[in-house]
C-alpha cells in the first residue's frame, strides 16, 4: 500500500460498512479479482507467422505459381504443393501457441471463494470477489488473506508471506496505533496465509491494486524473447532464401539467354528451384523433434508447457534457482544442539542424556502437529515448532507421550515483543515444571559468567552457519505454588539453561550432485532468494553454488546498481538475498544482456514474473503454486532439482538431432542449385523438371528427416559447453560437412547426368534426367545414416532407429514406383532405364555415404594428432 493510499484512508466504524456503502464501492473499484492480458486476435497470430522469411518466400511462390497456372496454363501441381506447405507451417505455429500461458488465470484461482467480513454489525461470509476497500475482514489461523489491508486488532498474529517474499518463516504482525505511521509488520497482503492468531483487518486495496495484482501486472508486461533455435533458424533461413532466390533468378536468366527457352517455362524452373532450395520441411521436422523431446522429457518427470523450450533447456548457460522449496526441502529441521557443560555442539541424530532432556523440554513447550492424511503429510503450526515435532519423531518420541507424563496446566503464548513462549506442567512427583523457549537473549537465565560466555559462543557459531537458534530454560517449583492465575513475569525468572538448538531449511539431497553436473556441462547455477544473506550464503556454500571468487549480493545493494553495473558484475555474483519479484526479473534480464540463455526455477507467486522473463521458466509440480506453473515453460512433477539436468541432456539431444536434420536437408539443396546452374552454363539446359525438384525436396528429403528426431543422444553431449546464442547453426564443423556433402552431390549429379545423356545415349536428355532423379532422390536418403551418428557407422547404429529404417523403405519404394510405373513416368517426365543404366545408378547412390564415412574416419584419426601437438611434448 502506498503512502498516498494511507493518507486518504479513514477508519471504518467497528460495525463495518453498510450494505449500500459496500455496493457503491464495488461499483467504483470493481470486483476483487485480477485482470488477464488481452489475447491477440487470430488474424494477428496468423500474420505474425506469415512474417517469417521462409513463409514470405512460399507466399510469393504460391501467388506467382497460381498466376502462371491461370494465365499461362502451367498446371496447378506447384501452387497446391507450395500452398499446402505454407498452410502446414502456419498451423504448426498456431499449434505451439495452443498451450498459451495461463499464469493470470492461475493467479485468479488464488483468490478465496469466500471470506468473513463484518457488515451492518454482523459477521457474514461472502465471495471474496465482492470484498471492497474499507471492509473489515475477520481472520483466523488457516485463512488466506483476500485483499491488502492494515491490521486494526490482532492476537498473536503470524502470516506466511512465502508466496510473495520467499521467506520460509512466517512474519509476526501487530495492529496499528495510528494511520500516519503504518509499518510493514502492520499490513497483510492478498494471497498470504494466516498461520497463527486472529485479527481484524481493514481492506485498503483490492484486485489489481494489491501486491498480488502488481505481480500480475508484471506478468502482463513481461514478454518472451525468441528462443535461440528460432533465432538461428531464422538467420539460416534468411541466408538460404537469399541464396535460393539468387539461384532461381540465375537459372531463369540463363535459361532465357543461353537456352532460348520460353519465358513461362524458364520462370517456372526458376521458381521451382528457389522453392526447392529452401528446406520447407525443416520447420515440420523441427516441430516433430521438439514434440518427441516433450514425450521423452515427460517420461523423466519434466512436463514441457511450451514446445520450443525443449531445445532451449539444452542450451541454457545459467540456472537461476529460488532457494526455498527448490534447492531446499521447505521443511525447517533441527540439525545441531548444545547443552551446558558440553565441550562442543552435537548433531541432532545423536542424543546424549542432556540432549534427551533438552528435546523433552522442547516437546512439552510445542503446539505444532504433523498428521498423515490419505498418505500425505498434513502440518499444523509454526515451521519452527514443526521442526521440533520432526526431531521428536526422528527419535521415536511425540509431544503426546511427553504430555502424558507431564500434563500442561497453563500456557503463555509466543509474543513477538518478548519473543518467548512459556508453559507449565505437572510432574509425577507433584512438582510443577515451567519451560520457556525462545530467543537466546530474551530468556531470563540464572547465568554464571563462564556459562554465559560458553552459550554465547555456541549461539554465535550457529548463527555463522545460518542456523536459526532456539533456546530453552526451565524451572521447577513446588506443588504448593498456586498457578491458577500465574504471574508469568515472576514465574519465568531465574531459569536453568537447558540448551539450544540450531534449525535450518536443509538442502535437497539430490541438489549437490545436480549442481556438480551442471557445472561440468558448462552451466552456472545461481541462487535467488528472499532469505537473509547469511542463510543464503551458508546453503549456497554447502551445495556448491557459492565458490571462492563468487559474491553474495543483497536486494538493497542490487537496487542501488544500475542495469549497466549489474550486467558488468553479474558474472561474479552467485547468490542474491532479500530480493523482490522485480529484482528477479532484473537479474534474469542482466544475464540475457550478456548473451546468455537463462533458466529460472521457482515455486511461489513471487517467482512467476521471472519465470516468464527467463528463456526457460521451471516450476515445481508438487510444492509449486498454480501461478508459478502457469508462468513456467517446464514443470518438474517430482520437484527434483536433478530432473533439470536430465531435461538439459534431453534438450541437447533434441538440438543435436535438429542440427542433423539441417545437415541432411541443406546440403542437397545447395547441390540442387549448383547442379541446375552448372548444367545450364554447360549448355545442357535444366537437368530436372520443376515437378521432379519438388518431389525430391518434399518426399525424398522430408520423410526420412521426420524420423531423425528419434536418434538417441551423443555420449559426449553433457561434456560440451552450451551453444552460445550468437553461435551459428553452421558452427562446430557443420559448415565443412555441408560443403563436403554439397560438393559430392554436385559432382556426382552432373557426372550421372552426363553419363546418361552422352555416354549411354546420343544426347538423350530424358535418360540422363531419369538416372539423375534416382541417384539424387535415393542417394540423398541413404546418406542420412552417415549423418545421424557422428561416430563411424556400425551394424548396431544402423539398427538403432527402426522407425527411420521403415520410413526409408517407404520413401525409396515411392521413388522407385514413380520412376518405373508408366503413368507416373509420364507425369514426371521420366523413362524406363535399361539394365546398363541401373548398373551405374545403383552403386552411385551409395557414393555420398561412402564419402561422408571416409571423412569421419579421417577426422577421428587427425584428432589425436592435434591433441598431441596442443597438450603434449612430443620429445
Amino acid at each position: 500500500m502506498t503512502r498516498k493510499e494511507m493518507t486518504h484512508l479513514t477508519l471504518t466504524p467497528p460495525n463495518g460498512l453498510t450494505t449500500d456503502q459496500a455496493q457503491n464501492r464495488l461499483n467504483q473499484t470493481g470486483p476483487n479479482q485480477l485482470a488477464a492480458a488481452k489475447k491477440p486476435a487470430l488474424w494477428r497470430q496468423v500474420a505474425r507467422h506469415l512474417n517469417d522469411v521462409s513463409s514470405l518466400v512460399l507466399l510469393f511462390a504460391v501467388a506467382l505459381a497460381s498466376y502462371m497456372a491461370l494465365a499461362l496454363n502451367g498446371g496447378w501441381t506447384k501452387p497446391i504443393v507450395i500452398g499446402a506447405i505454407l498452410v502446414i507451417n502456419v498451423l504448426i505455429g498456431l499449434y505451439q501457441e495452443a498451450s498459451a500461458e495461463k499464469a493470470l488465470a492461475a493467479l485468479q484461482s488464488l483468490s478465496l471463494p469466500t471470506t468473513t467480513v463484518r457488515r451492518d454489525n454482523v459477521a457474514q461470509t461472502l465471495a471474496a470477489v465482492n470484498v471492497v476497500p474499507g471492509d473489515l475482514i475477520l481472520l483466523k489461523a488457516g485463512d488466506q488473506v483476500p485483499a491488502d489491508g492494515i491490521v486494526l486488532e490482532s492476537t498473536n498474529l503470524t502470516v506466511d508471506e512465502a508466496i510473495l517474499t520467499g521467506e520460509s518463516v512466517p512474519v509476526s504482525k501487530n495492529h496499528v496505533q495510528t494511520l500516519t505511521a503504518v509499518a510493514p509488520e502492520q499490513e497483510v497482503f492478498s494471497g498470504t496465509a494466516v498461520t497463527a492468531g486472529t485479527a481484524i483487518v481493514q481492506v485498503v486495496t483490492t484486485g489489481m491494486a494489491t501486491e498480488l495484482g502488481q505481480i500480475a501486472g508484471l506478468l502482463n508486461q513481461t514478454k518472451k524473447r525468441a528462443t535461440p533455435l528460432q533465432g538461428r533458424l531464422n538467420r539460416l533461413s534468411g541466408w538460404l532464401t537469399s541464396f535460393a532466390i539468387l539461384g532461381g533468378i540465375a537459372i531463369f536468366a540463363l535459361s532465357v539467354w543461353m537456352q532460348n527457352q520460353g519465358l513461362a517455362d524458364s520462370l517456372m524452373i526458376g521458381i521451382s528451384l528457389a522453392v526447392a532450395a529452401v528446406p520447407e520441411t525443416l520447420p515440420i521436422i523441427v516441430t516433430i523433434s521438439l514434440a518427441h523431446g516433450v514425450k521423452r522429457m515427460a517420461n523423466r518427470n519434466a512436463i514441457m508447457r511450451r514446445v520450443n523450450a525443449v531445445e532451449t533447456i539444452g542450451g541454457v548457460d545459467v540456472i537461476a534457482s529460488d532457494k526455498t522449496g527448490t534447492l531446499t526441502q521447505n521443511k525447517m529441521t533441527i540439525t545441531r544442539y548444545w547443552t551446558p557443560n558440553s565441550p562442543q555442539s552435537q548433531v541432532a541424530d545423536h542424543l546424549t542424556q542432556a540432549g534427551k532432556d533438552l528435546m523433552r523440554y522442547l516437546g512439552l513447550a510445542t503446539n505444532a502437529e504433523i498428521q498423515q492424511v490419505a498418505g500425505q503429510e498434513e502440518t499444523h503450526g509454526d515451521p519452527t515448532e514443526l521442526a521440533i515435532v520432526r526431531w521428536l519423531a526422528q527419535h521415536g518420541q511425540s509431544r503426546q507421550q511427553f504430555e502424558a507424563a507431564a500434563p500442561r496446566l497453563a500456557e503463555d503464548p509466543f509474543d513477538s515483543t518478548k519473543k518467548t513462549m512459556a508453559t507449565i506442567h505437572r510432574l509425577t512427583d507433584g512438582q510443577q515444571l515451567i519451560i520457556v523457549k525462545g530467543a537466546f537473549d530474551r530468556l531470563p537465565i540464572r547465568w554464571t559468567p563462564t556459562a554465559r560466555q560458553a552459550a554465547q559462543q555456541v549461539h554465535d557459531e550457529f548463527g555463522q552457519q545460518a542456523l536459526r537458534v532456539l533456546s530453552v530454560g526451565y524451572r521447577v517449583v513446588p506443588a504448593t505454588v498456586d498457578l491458577s492465575d500465574p504471574n508469568w513475569d515472576d514465574l519465568t525468572q531465574d531459569l536453568t539453561f537447558a540448551g539450544l538448538v540450531g534449525i535450518i531449511d536443509p538442502p535437497r539431497p539430490e541438489v549437490i550432485p545436480a549442481i556438480r553436473e551442471a557445472k561440468q556441462a558448462g552451466i552456472k547455477p545461481v541462487m535467488i532468494t528472499g532469505d537473509h544473506m547469511v542463510t543464503a550464503a551458508a546453503i549456497a556454500q554447502e551445495i556448491g553454488i557459492l565458490t571462492p571468487g563468487q559474491r553474495v549480493l543483497s536486494g538493497d545493494e542490487l537496487r542501488q546498481m544500475t542495469d549497466a553495473e549489474l550486467t558488468q558484475q553479474i558474472q561474479d555474483i552467485a547468490v542474491y538475498a532479500r530480493v523482490s519479484p522485480a529484482d528477479k526479473i532484473r537479474i534474469v534480464q542482466a544475464w540475457q544482456a550478456t548473451g546468455k540463455t537463462v533458466a529460472m526455477t521457482g515455486d511461489g507467486v513471487n517467482d512467476a514474473p521471472a519465470l516468464k522473463a527467463a528463456d526457460v521458466g521451471i516450476a515445481m509440480g508438487i510444492t509449486g503454486t498454480e501461478v508459478s506453473k502457469g508462468a513456467a515453460d517446464m514443470i518438474l512433477t517430482d520437484d527434483n532439482f536433478a530432473t533439470i539436468m536430465a531435461a538439459v541432456r534431453e534438450g541437447r539431444t533434441v538440438y543435436q538431432n535438429i542440427l542433423k536434420a539441417v545437415e541432411f536437408l541443406v546440403g542437397v539443396n545447395f547441390a540442387q542449385i549448383f547442379l541446375m546452374v552448372g548444367a545450364v552454363v554447360m549448355g545442357w539446359g535444366a537437368p530436372l523438371l520443376a515437378e521432379q525438384l519438388l518431389l525430391i525436396n518434399v518426399l525424398a528429403d522430408g520423410i526420412p528427416g521426420f524420423y531423425i528426431s528419434r536418434e538417441p543422444g551423443e555420449q559426449a553431449a553433457m561434456e560440451q559447453p552450451p551453444v552460445a546464442n550468437s553461435e551459428s547453426l553452421l558452427a562446430r564443423g557443420m559448415g565443412g560437412r555441408l560443403a563436403l556433402r554439397a560438393a559430392t552431390f554436385t559432382v556426382l549429379s552432373l557426372g550421372i547426368y552426363a553419363i546418361g545423356r552422352f555416354g549411354l545415349t546420343n544426347n538423350q536428355a530424358t535418360m540422363g534426367m531419369t538416372m539423375l532423379f534416382l541417384v539424387l532422390a535415393i542417394g540423398s536418403m541413404i546418406d542420412i545414416y552417415a549423418i545421424k551418428d557422428r561416430q563411424p557407422l556400425t551394424m548396431a547404429s544402423l539398427k538403432r532407429n527402426p522407425v527411420l529404417n521403415g520410413a526409408m523403405l517407404i520413401a525409396i519404394a515411392v521413388v522407385l514406383l514413380v520412376a518405373t510405373v508408366p503413368v507416373t513416368q509420364r507425369l514426371f517426365g521420366l523413362i524406363t532405364l535399361p539394365i546398363e543404366a541401373w548398373l551405374i545408378v545403383l552403386p552411385a547412390m551409395f557414393i555420398p555415404t561412402l564419402v561422408l564415412e571416409l571423412a569421419k574416419r579421417w577426422t577421428r584419426r587427425q584428432a589425436p594428432a592435434r591433441n598431441l601437438s596442443l597438450d603434449e611434448d612430443p620429445s
